[in-house]
């Protein structure tokens, strides 16, 4: 634990940093490490706060942004297992100021494959440690300096349980005979490349499917484009400086003037009447421009599984035979549905199955589309083992509420 838990250091010059990684190197065993950004508050996803610690080293907060790159960390750490809880929601940030971990412990998958029906930090370590973890600052402005004392107790005390917790649940996946799952779902993690960026990624503004008409979602192209740019240059959320529901409302009515969107009740937030050229030029260039957006995008999306009985009775009965089976398993396994096999992985080997729909040409499918060794060898006998089934069941046979 920290020395003076009362008192918390942040790391911001290049000598405290270099002395820390001299401290950390010298410690023992694995890392707890976890990263503190500013969601909702900023445009970047960077980290705020990289909190560390190592058992014979102690506690380390640092921030990032003074410090900019931790390649001797990385170095002097590059033995080690880093702990860390659901650590696909900090990798990429992690990354970014060059730490990349080689070896990975994941707590929140762990408890996931162990069973346990809550996976959150707080609840997790109150139930393997008996500790009460209060999470009231996870959803803070981490950007602010100086940093609360209250907020660096919580982000040192976050980390200075993950070696504890480890040690708890090494064991408990070896007794249940997890441990080479874990460790596959562990590198998974790791492996896992960033998604690339969407093709139209204003298509995500929420309350777009109100909309009807090429120049309305024009509209709401240009709007979206400006606040983005807006927001960037500003390091500011997207949604602090103009809601999406402003957006929307300002595409659908698609106001003829300058004032007449000042005056639009539904067009409110921070950056509405500041910026308010920004957003009647966008809403001008959406007005007349003759690059129109097509009204649906045609994308590799499967239609939801409520709408196959009716547009691909084979593929429900497929799906509704193999969820069951999944289903089966993960309460012979204790391991939630979900991480026996990717929901979306099952979805497309029923809508589409290979040909002959045995388990060798499934477990091909499945391992193209990234399912781990292990679920491949649970699931690809269950699954084709479940197309037989379907096949010799009519619709009427199938239970309307599965």
């Amino acid at each position: 634990m920290t020395e003076n838990p009362t008192e918390h250091h942040v790391i911001s010059t290049r000598d405290e940093y270099l002395d820390a990684v001299a401290a950390l190197e010298g410690g023992v065993g694995p890392i707890g490490i976890d990263a503190e950004r500013a969601s909702g508050f900023t445009y970047s996803q960077r980290a705020y706060l990289i909190q560390i610690y190592r058992r014979d080293a102690g506690t380390f907060l640092f921030d990032p942004p003074a410090i900019g790159d931790f390649s001797e960390l990385n170095a002097a750490l590059a033995d080690a297992v880093w702990i860390l809880h659901a650590a696909s929601q900090d990798l990429a940030c992690l990354r970014e100021v060059g730490l990349d971990p080689v070896r990975i412990f994941d707590t929140e998958l762990a408890a996931r494959l162990l069973g346990m029906p809550r996976v959150g930090l707080g609840t997790v370590v109150e139930e393997l440690l008996g500790i009460h973890l209060a999470k009231e600052h996870s959803a803070a402005n981490w950007s602010t300096r100086p940093l609360p004392e209250a907020w660096l107790v919580y982000a040192a005390l976050d980390v200075e349980l993950l070696p504890d917790l480890f040690d708890k649940m090494v064991p408990m996946l070896a007794e249940s005979q997890k441990t080479e799952l874990a460790e596959q779902e562990f590198q998974a993690v790791l492996a896992k490349e960033a998604k690339p960026p969407r093709t139209d990624p204003w298509r995500k503004l929420s309350g777009l499917h109100s909309l009807r008409g090429q120049r309305n979602l024009a509209v709401a192209r240009e709007l979206w484009l400006a606040r983005d740019a807006l927001a960037q240059q500003l390091d500011v959320a997207p949604g602090r400086l103009v809601p999406d529901a402003s957006l929307v409302a300002a595409a659908r009515v698609g106001p003829s003037n300058k004032q007449a969107l000042a005056n639009l009740r539904e067009f409110s937030g921070r950056a509405t009447r500041t910026e308010i050229d920004r957003w009647w030029n966008a809403i001008s260039t959406g007005l007349t421009t003759s690059n129109l957006p097509d009204a649906r995008v045609n994308g590799d999306t499967l239609p939801p599984p409520r709408a196959w009985a009716e547009r691909n009775p084979d593929a429900d009965l497929r799906y509704k035979a193999a969820r069951t089976a999944i289903a089966t398993l993960s309460e012979a396994l204790a391991i939630p549905t979900e991480n026996i096999l990717t929901p979306d992985f099952l979805r497309r080997v029923c809508w589409a199955p290979p040909a002959g729909e045995d388990a060798e040409s499934i477990a091909a499918t499945l391992s193209e589309l990234g399912a781990r060794p292990w679920q491949i060898e649970a699931t690809a006998q269950l699954i084709a083992d479940a197309f037989v089934d379907a096949r010799q069941t009519t619709p009427d046979e199938v239970d309307p509420a599965s």
